[in-house]
């Protein structure tokens, strides 16, 4: 079954789908054949056909829900461990520079514990775990501000160009006379 935007289904979804499953159980062991159940549960016949081997195969467990695919793949523990070396700094994992990066973040978890995120997945986990997105502000490190603010007052007023005039001889597009 594939969904719209990529998503999955809800737990509440997912409960519901887990509900139809076990009232096709009940019909399978009335001995109603696939059409009859797929009408009458409004689902399409490959889906009871999925459900009615699943059955067979595994008894009433096997329909049962695996819950959310999206499970963490990181314990705990580990996440504890994770954070530990993050507040640690990217310069103690061998990174040339302190910025931590998403991508520098995947390598750092499969480094430590050979499980292999995306990007995408890594900043999830962060999130999830009460990370926030932030981006250092590139400023100089001999920055007085109080003399930029004393520039832009003073010095700044002095050497910006006037503005020219609309009058003769600019780049106006309309002509002399022409409306």
């Amino acid at each position: 079954m594939r969904y719209a935007q990529g998503g999955g289904l809800t737990d509440a979804e997912r409960t519901t789908r887990e509900r139809l499953r076990l009232q096709a159980v009940e019909r399978f062991e009335a001995g109603q054949k696939n059409t009859e159940i797929a009408a009458g549960l409004r689902v399409s016949v490959r889906s009871v056909e999925r459900w009615r081997r699943a059955w067979r195969e595994g008894g009433e467990a096997g329909v049962l829900s695996k819950g959310s695919p999206g499970r963490p793949r990181l314990s705990e523990a580990q996440i504890t461990r994770l954070e530990r070396e993050l507040e640690r700094g990217p310069l103690a994992h061998g990174w040339a520079d302190h910025r931590w990066t998403l991508a520098r973040i995947k390598t750092l978890i499969g480094r430590l514990f050979h499980v292999c995120y995306t990007v995408e997945g890594s900043w999830r986990l962060l999130k999830r775990h009460g990370w926030s997105w932030q981006q250092p502000t590139r400023r100089a490190i001999e920055r007085d501000d109080e003399a930029v603010e004393v520039w832009k007052r003073e010095t700044w007023p002095r050497v910006r160009a006037p503005r020219r005039s609309a009058g003769p001889g600019s780049s106006s597009r309309t002509k002399p006379g022409s409306q």
